[in-house]
């Protein structure tokens, strides 16, 4: 039941009403992408995903062999994102597997439930990134560990590892468990050895790749604490064997890399989705155990505002944006040779993963396409460049950021800017999911 019912909630709503947004559409666009030019791109950025990337440009290969659709939107989503569906589905087996290993069937099947019905879990099922897969391999890892598959166990989580490296966090998390066993720390050390090529590359590429982000804000270290209250609240009167397992596994990743963070902001949630297994075996421990009618009102009760939060997320307003709704709105507004101009530089991925609408277009700022430079969204033109580009364009398109998003101060950024101001009329201002956009043409000439 626990992988049916994943499977089931990550099919409903998949192609989330046509939309895509930022970090879609980077799998979208990178994993198509020739061997070559992947293997060139990963030698300079997101080398973290690019075993994901691997496995996703053979799977849009096969996708297209077998003839299915595979535009987008339509079949293409469905491409994009059976991948995190199908791995929600194992990993709800792996947690239902771990539960039953640890507290008996009653307590498995619930956890297994408890898993796929979490809605980050659901979130990112339904993802065309590599979070679910990793949080598989993980949760599988977690079950060998208490089989001492040790081999099998090195095998499973050093692949998680590749997958996004901060998998690895697991390891410390079982250490608690099996830290004794010496068949575990022979397989750590494997793991972490195995890794050491991949972490050497991605260290390089850290200012790049996690520049943008900040340190933990209270917003995480209070969604860290409510989740830590929750996994020991259920686990209390839970079966040791099952308490050692499920408490490190929910609390010990994102409290060392929230701690991390303090000196290298690297923290996000969805890096340690995993840790929600923790979260659910002890859920379906407290559950298996639960007697009267009380708590299973109480479960009920829950299931009211999860079931809207699950109708939400299969929205384009789940998602910080949709580049497939920004790409519609540029076919309406542009003509067949209009300048473009992305601010900032990185929001050219709204485009990337619509080559029609894109193609349409001058892109005045590009001094090297994402290709040719072995970029995720290309070079630009240095400022002078670039300012004298813009003033040859009658009409501009330009796509910008909601209002009220810190504005990037580099000196290409402020020359777009304060040239559209200075040197151009605002002919129309248009508000899409997560973005903006504006039509600029020279003084007195707006239609």
């Amino acid at each position: 039941m626990p992988p049916l019912a994943a499977l089931a909630l990550g099919l409903w709503g998949l192609d989330r009403g046509g939309s895509l947004w930022r970090d879609e559409s980077v799998t979208w666009q990178v994993a198509h992408r020739p061997l070559g030019g992947l293997g060139e791109l990963l030698g300079r950025v997101d080398a973290v995903h690019g075993l994901y990337y691997l496995l996703m440009h053979g799977l849009f290969a096969a996708w297209e062999a077998l003839g299915l659709p595979a535009g987008l939107p339509g079949g293409g989503l469905w491409a994009l994102r059976l991948p995190s569906v199908a791995a929600t589905a194992l990993a709800a087996a792996g947690v239902a597997a771990t539960g039953r290993r640890l507290a008996g069937d009653r307590a498995g099947l619930l956890a297994g439930l408890a898993y796929g019905l979490a809605p980050p879990v659901q979130m990112y099922a339904q993802e065309g990134r590599s979070y679910a897969l990793v949080a598989a391999a993980v949760v599988w890892a977690t079950y060998l560990m208490l089989r001492e598959r040790w081999a099998a166990y090195a095998v499973v989580l050093l692949v998680g590892c590749w997958l996004h490296e901060f998998a690895v966090l697991a390891v410390c998390a079982h250490g608690f468990t099996a830290w004794r066993s010496r068949g575990w720390r022979w397989s750590a050390g494997a793991v972490v050895a195995g890794l050491l090529p991949l972490a050497l590359v991605s260290a390089r590429q850290a200012q790049q790749q996690l520049g943008w982000l900040g340190r933990p804000g209270w917003q995480d270290w209070a969604a860290y604490g409510l989740v830590g209250a929750a996994a020991l609240l259920l686990a209390r009167g839970a079966a040791p064997a099952l308490v050692r397992v499920a408490l490190p596994l929910a609390l010990v990743p994102p409290g060392l890399l929230l701690a991390v963070s303090l000196v290298h902001p690297w923290y996000v949630d969805r890096y340690v989705l995993y840790a929600l297994a923790g979260l659910a075996l002890a859920a379906g421990a407290r559950a298996a155990g639960a007697r009267g009618a009380l708590p299973w009102l109480l479960v009920a009760a829950l299931l009211v505002p999860f079931g809207w939060w699950s109708g939400w997320l299969r929205t384009p307003q789940s998602r910080k944006d949709d580049v497939l709704a920004v790409a519609e709105a540029v076919r309406e507004r542009a003509r067949p040779g209009d300048a473009v101009l992305f601010l900032p530089s990185r929001r050219r991925e709204w485009l990337l993963s619509s080559p029609d609408a894109y193609g349409a277009l001058r892109d005045v700022a590009l001094e090297r396409s994402p290709a040719a430079s072995r970029s995720l969204q290309g070079t630009e033109l240095a400022a002078p460049e670039l300012r004298a580009a813009l003033l040859e364009a009658p009409r501009v398109v330009a796509l910008l950021d909601p209002a009220g998003q810190p504005l990037d101060g580099t000196p290409a950024e402020s020359v777009k800017r304060q040239t559209l101001t200075s040197s151009f009329d605002l002919c129309s201002l248009t508000s899409v999911h997560g973005a903006r956009v504006a039509l600029f043409a020279a003084p007195g000439t707006c239609p």
